[in-house]
C-alpha cells in the first residue's frame, strides 16, 4: 500500500486476544491504536506484509501453533481503514511489530 501526506489521519486499531485460558476474563480488554504516520517505514512495511498474507495461510498458522504447543499464546486482531472500508486480520503475537505490541493498554470494562 502506498502512503502519502494523509497518513496522520489513518489509524490502525489492534487488540491482543487469547492467551492462557482467555487471560483476564471477559472484562479485561487489551487494545491499542496508533496513527500510521507514527510508525517507522519498517513497521509500516511489516503491517502491510501481514495484511498481504490475509487468507493465504488460513489454517496453516493454527496448525503451526498447535505443533509448537503455542495454542494458548496471544494473538492480535489488527484493523485498518482502506479505500474500500475496514480491513481486519488476526495474527500470532510473534508476527506483530513491536511498535504496535508495546502500545497495547489493558483496561477493565
Amino acid at each position: 500500500m502506498t502512503y502519502g501526506d494523509g497518513d496522520a489521519n489513518i489509524f490502525i486499531d489492534f487488540e491482543r486476544i487469547g492467551g492462557l485460558g482467555g487471560f483476564g476474563g471477559p472484562h479485561l480488554k487489551s487494545r491499542g491504536e496508533c496513527a500510521l504516520a507514527d510508525l517507522s517505514a519498517a513497521d509500516r512495511a511489516a503491517v502491510d506484509a501481514l495484511f498481504a498474507l490475509k487468507g493465504k495461510l488460513r489454517g496453516k498458522v493454527r496448525d503451526l501453533a498447535d505443533k509448537l504447543h503455542a495454542g494458548d499464546g496471544f494473538s492480535y486482531r489488527i484493523s485498518r481503514q482502506t479505500a474500500t472500508g475496514t480491513e481486519t486480520i488476526e495474527v500470532p503475537a510473534g508476527s506483530v511489530p513491536a511498535a504496535l505490541a508495546s502500545s497495547v493498554k489493558d483496561t477493565l470494562e
